[in-house]
């Protein structure tokens, strides 16, 4: 990728919901309405992470509340079972918890929370202790970018490399974040290798192509 990529500390969220082992489901509910998350951090010591409780953690206690047949709780993972019993947050998380560092970048924390499946992930430092929270929205603000700044940077760092004249002449466009690229290009062979690097430049929403095979000469 082209230019500097942002990291995790450019987005994410340093004053944190977090809370001990002991704390008390109903508190876990009460925090997660009042700071509008849906998962919280649970810390011990000066603060190390050792686990997430989320949403899902707690479902459990609602899901089984009415006592359900025996046939359905039989298809219910046990670790869900032992959930819908527990009462603090010990009991309830998951733990190890996924994290990220605050030096990765956004792109390797969204491969993280996919493969996950997390909506957000606490940051730790190299002993880890929190130092804050990233969530979905937190990644996607990469493509609040400028449209022109978008422009600017594939024309300097990609358009200007491969398809420099005169063997090229080629327009750029770029509108809510899609590349358009218009002209001619004298080996067709870089498109591929061009779509790959305009869809690295943050904030790009795809790239388009509307090239033809040619050469500019001198006087055209």
């Amino acid at each position: 990728m082209y230019g500097t990529p942002h990291i995790v500390s450019d987005v994410m969220t340093t004053t944190v919901a977090a809370v001990g082992r002991r704390a008390p489901f109903k508190e876990l509910v009460e925090m997660m309405q009042d700071w509008q998350v849906s998962a919280v951090p649970v810390i011990e010591g000066e603060g190390v992470v050792v686990g997430v409780v989320s949403e899902a953690d707690m479902l459990p206690k609602e899901e089984l509340r009415d006592d359900p047949a025996e046939e359905y709780r039989r298809l219910r993972p046990p670790a869900d079972m032992a959930k819908g019993e527990a009462i603090t947050a010990g009991d309830l998380m998951t733990s190890p918890a996924v994290t990220v560092r605050a030096n990765a970048t956004l792109a390797e924390a969204a491969r993280t929370m996919a493969r996950a499946r997390v909506k957000r992930l606490p940051v730790v430092d190299e002993t880890g202790l929190l130092e804050g929270v990233v969530s979905r929205a937190d990644l996607l603000k990469v493509f609040l970018r400028d449209d022109q700044e978008i422009e600017e940077e594939v024309r300097r760092e990609i358009v200007a490399r491969l398809f420099s004249p005169p063997d090229s002449a080629v327009e750029l466009r770029v509108e809510d974040g899609v590349v358009t690229v218009i002209g001619q290009i004298r080996d067709t062979s870089l498109v591929p290798v061009a779509a790959r690097l305009v869809r690295a430049v943050e904030g790009v929403v795809d790239v388009r192509f509307d090239l033809a095979p040619g050469r500019r000469t001198a006087e055209a």
